[in-house]
């Protein structure tokens, strides 16, 4: 049996199904990764620091004004739209009880039409005010300057995406260790699982089956049922013309 045909079967036998994406998810949408070969944090920076260190909270807070440029240019793309994996994935939620657990912040899972999902690092269409917290959407923030300024107070405008030495949400991350522990299935994609604490959450599952979709082996101690090395939305693509 092939890979495609050992997917639907494992999807078709499963109750509960979590997937659970990184980057790689979206490349095929036109939003580079972080840490392959291509990836963002393997560019040469035009910038006063690397670009990783430019997603950090310290850096935010001590080069305010070189952050929002950076984080215009290479955070958000407007013209991205879902490939082929958001689209089945979104599909499969008719059908199947499915959660999406994301570390990416594109907003592509809810574009393409999936509800149950869970953004681990926030989200580029979510934008707070720092001092009053009115909220802005993409569009909206887009509109207030090279730095975000509140026009009802004067507050900085903060995307709300966690940045590098900031926590992630509490709720967000108890409600992402319940969906895994109660799946059966667990869908790994596109991540390299060296984010934590997002990297730390698969250990939760207690299920039957793991299917990993990456282009890298990946670190884990559990069994893999199903490992399938190829681009994600190609892959999707032909499991759903099945």
């Amino acid at each position: 049996m092939n890979n495609y045909l050992k997917f639907k079967e494992l999807i078709n036998s499963s109750k509960h199904i979590v997937f659970f994406g990184g980057a790689g998810v979206s490349t095929e949408s036109g939003i580079p990764d972080f840490r392959s070969e291509t990836g963002l944090y393997n560019l040469k920076s035009k910038y006063n620091a690397s670009y990783e260190e430019m997603l950090s909270h310290h850096y935010y807070e001590n080069n305010t004004s070189t952050f929002y440029k950076f984080y215009k240019e290479f955070m958000i793309n407007k013209n991205a739209s879902p490939n082929d994996a958001h689209k089945y994935l979104a599909n499969l939620e008719k059908k199947k009880d499915l959660w999406i657990i994301t570390q990416n912040i594109d907003g592509l899972h809810q574009m393409a039409g999936s509800k149950n999902v869970i953004e681990l690092h926030g989200s580029i269409h979510r934008n707070f005010c720092q001092k009053c917290a009115k909220l802005y959407n993409l569009e909206e923030f887009l509109s207030l300057g090279d730095i975000p300024i509140c026009p009802k107070c004067e507050g900085i405008v903060k995307p709300d995406v966690v940045l590098y030495e900031e926590p992630l949400n509490e709720l967000t991350i108890t409600k992402a260790i319940i969906k895994i522990m109660e799946a059966d299935l667990l869908i790994i994609a596109g991540t390299s699982l060296k984010v934590y604490p997002a990297n730390s959450f698969i250990n939760y599952f207690k299920g039957d089956n793991i299917i990993v979709i990456n282009k890298e082996k990946l670190d884990i101690t559990q069994n893999v049922t199903l490992n399938i090395n190829e681009p994600i939305a190609s892959f999707f693509k032909k499991v759903s013309s099945l």
